[in-house]
């Protein structure tokens, strides 16, 4: 018999060989082509459908069990409502306790410039009471704003005595005065007004320049 490879696959007479040697394999085994059997290490086949699933092997909520999950009540929680943002950046006007002055006149006050916001600065801590927080806070700061202008401006006035030069206090006072100017209206319109440099002196005034007993 000749071997399944020994033909030249150039050969242009190639599969009538192959032919040849496939016909006489063939009747070397009887003249019946068999499949190759099935070995203890063929790969295992996928089901052709699935198994039945009953009913009795799922287990379903029955109307008791899902109110059980559900609110109380069987009721839908309300939806959160925010509240709503208008007047949040503006100045209130809420007359403030032992004034009976608008809160945005109030807080805006304290900040003007020359002796006008340190006298009102001064006044508030001695009159509103603790629980007007945004009131309090503000105449701390501008009082303490006032009081940190009147030291360097004293510095500055000093030093041009000494040099014969104004220059630098007139030029101090003008960039403040604008400043405060700005920081009252600020407050005014109930925008933020924080002097992060002054925090420790505006907490000192709040803290020990206490309203007036019986006022």
């Amino acid at each position: 018999m000749s071997k399944k490879f020994n033909t030249n696959p150039l050969d242009p007479a190639f599969p009538e060989k192959a032919k040849a040697v496939a016909a006489a394999e063939t009747a070397d085994q009887g003249g019946v082509y068999t499949a190759p059997q099935k070995t203890p290490y063929s790969t295992s086949e996928f089901p052709t459908r699935p198994p039945s699933v009953t009913e009795d092997e799922t287990r379903r909520f029955a109307d008791a069990d899902f109110q059980a999950y559900s609110f109380q009540g069987g009721q839908t929680p309300v939806a959160y409502q925010p509240a709503p943002l208008t007047g949040m950046n503006r100045a209130s006007d809420r007359k403030v306790a032992k004034t009976g002055i608008p809160e945005k006149w109030l807080i805006g006050l304290p900040y003007l410039p020359f002796w006008i916001g340190f006298v009102a600065g001064l006044i508030l801590l001695f009159v509103i009471p603790k629980e007007e927080n945004k009131v309090r806070f503000h105449a701390a700061q501008g009082f303490a704003a006032q009081v940190a202008i009147m030291i360097v401006s004293a510095i500055l006035g000093f030093i041009g005595n000494v040099t014969d030069s104004n220059f630098g206090s007139f030029l101090f006072g003008a960039v403040t005065t604008v400043m405060m100017i700005v920081f009252a209206i600020k407050a005014w319109k109930g925008k933020p007004v924080h002097i992060e440099v002054i925090d420790d002196l505006t907490n000192w005034f709040e803290d020990k320049i206490g309203p007036i007993k019986g006022s």
